[in-house]
């Protein structure tokens, strides 16, 4: 029995409440019951079509193979070639469907807040962390998503000792969740005149930026808002007014600032930065609650634990949570980072139709 029959009853389920909600959405006429109904419709949608395609195939085949029994000669080897292709077809129509059945992170779709900061390894590891940064960006390019960078504290030859960017786009936070973590490095550093091979470090942090009506009530008396001069070794990164503006969160202690805009702009940013960390904050306080992630699961966004290692003599880059390793380090660092994450989704995914056939 494949894995679709296991949870035909589920994908069954999912058919016919896409039906109530088809029918409800046609008798609606209360304008916030119809926005409701209309997500839930489109987000319901590709599984039906899904779920249709492998009913339609498996009919198709029943009918293939009725017709190879008892149909003349040519008529049978006619049905048999047609089969050959719907049997090598079907497994892929079962497991679209499957993937679309998965639960989905709500905040899959979602924009997010990049957070980038050197950690073990002094001033290799704040090179390594521009390294990171610029990586990231050209990513952000490659997939068509807008990158701003909110705030910088750079070297004095270049590296980054932290850095917060603003990436928006359609599915942001889905594609780049799996980065939050720690970053290793093993490579002779620039500042090394002997040639030894060093480890050091940067951590990485991947936020979801709140959308729609999400509520995150930030009361006025709980924030103090401070004008200061921008600051940083980047030169033309920054403004040499009094522009720069810090905001604190009195009750959590959480610290957003940023410097690169107009005073105006970074008042606006510096909020949706806030908003940004307490909706996090909120997310990983039910998470806990509700111990749904287990200890090294993909996409846990535990930020502690080493999740990759950038090897550049050996031009190697592994990722320890899937024990995949790629030679093409040469490739990723210059932002091809798809074949990395689309390995980690799928083990996601996995993951997700496992705990489906267990009843989770």
């Amino acid at each position: 029995m494949s894995a679709y029959d296991r949870l035909e009853r589920r994908l069954s389920q999912a058919v016919d409440r896409f039906e109530r909600v088809e029918a409800r959405l046609a008798a609606a006429s209360d304008g916030a019951e119809i926005v409701k109904l209309g997500q839930e419709h489109a987000e319901l949608k590709p599984l039906v079509e899904a779920v249709a395609a492998v009913r339609a195939a498996r009919a198709e085949m029943a009918n293939l193979e009725a017709m190879a029994k008892d149909g003349d000669r040519e008529m049978a080897d006619l049905a048999e070639e047609e089969l050959k292709d719907l049997r090598e077809r079907l497994p892929e129509l079962e497991q679209t469907a499957l993937i679309l059945l998965a639960p989905k992170d709500k905040d899959e779709s979602a924009s997010a807040v990049l957070e980038i900061r050197a950690g073990t390894g002094g001033e290799e590891a704040a090179l390594f962390a521009g390294d990171l940064l610029r990586m990231y960006q050209k990513y952000a390019g490659k997939r068509g998503w807008k990158f701003e960078l909110e705030d910088i504290s750079e070297t004095g030859i270049g590296g980054v000792k932290e850095a917060v960017a603003s990436v928006t786009g359609k599915g942001v936070f889905g594609r780049l969740k799996y980065e939050s973590g720690v970053h290793r490095v093993q490579r002779v550093p620039e500042t090394e005149a002997g040639g030894r091979i060093h480890t050091s470090a940067a951590t990485v942090a991947v936020l979801p930026q709140p959308e729609g009506d999400v509520d995150v009530v930030i009361d006025d008396k709980d924030i103090r808002i401070d004008t200061m001069r921008a600051s940083g070794a980047g030169g033309q990164h920054v403004n040499k007014t009094d522009s720069a503006v810090r905001i604190t969160h009195i009750p959590s202690g959480i610290v957003v600032i940023s410097q690169l805009k107009s005073q105006h702009q970074n008042r606006a940013q510096a909020m949706l930065m806030l908003r940004t960390k307490l909706y996090d904050a909120e997310r990983e306080r039910q998470a806990s609650e509700r111990a749904a992630e287990r200890k090294g699961q993909v996409g846990s966004g535990d930020r502690s634990e080493r999740i990759r290692t950038y090897n550049f003599p050996q031009g190697r880059i592994t990722d320890h949570r899937i024990n995949l390793t790629l030679y093409n380090l040469s490739e990723v660092i210059e932002g091809a980072l798809d074949p990395v994450l689309d390995a980690l989704a799928a083990e996601e995914q996995a993951l997700k139709l496992a705990a489906l056939e267990r009843g989770e």
